[in-house]
């Protein structure tokens, strides 16, 4: 797959509020509920980064055209437990040593679809109805 030269924008999570649905299908495309791997910059020098897993939860576009998938990173630091912007979902197959995981609430990964290197991963409903009622509450997402 072509990487793409423009890195993922990070944006509060209020500013894309978007309908949110649960539509897995490893068809190549990264579509929500859907965890992928994507290169991230840190915030504190965004000229540095890594490929870390992320929780696709939508497009950037509501009708679904543009090509920018939304996704919120995955943790598995354990100091995010008491982090009121991590939520904890649990293990899975995108950590390698099944540790389990916190997705990022309050950060809004936008990315270039062809900036994404595709597991295959998928979050279960009940994982990602928890992660979605979240979003609805905290940050207005339909």
């Amino acid at each position: 797959m072509t990487r793409t030269n423009r890195p993922a924008a990070l944006r509060p999570s209020r500013e894309l509020a978007r309908t949110i649905s649960y539509v897995p299908d490893l068809d190549g495309d990264a579509d929500p509920g859907e965890i992928v791997w994507t290169w991230v910059a840190y915030e504190d020098d965004p000229s540095r980064g890594k490929d870390r897993p992320v929780l696709v939860v939508g497009r950037d576009a509501n009708d679904g055209t543009s090509d920018d998938v939304l996704g919120l990173m995955l943790s598995s630091k354990d100091y995010h437990r008491d982090d009121d912007d991590w939520f904890a979902v649990g293990a899975g197959t995108w950590d390698s040593q099944n540790r389990p995981s916190f997705v990022r609430l309050d950060r809004v990964l936008v990315v270039d679809a062809n900036g994404i290197r595709r597991e295959g991963a998928v979050l279960d409903r009940r994982r990602f109805d928890a992660v979605a009622d979240e979003l609805r509450s905290r940050f207005g997402w339909r």
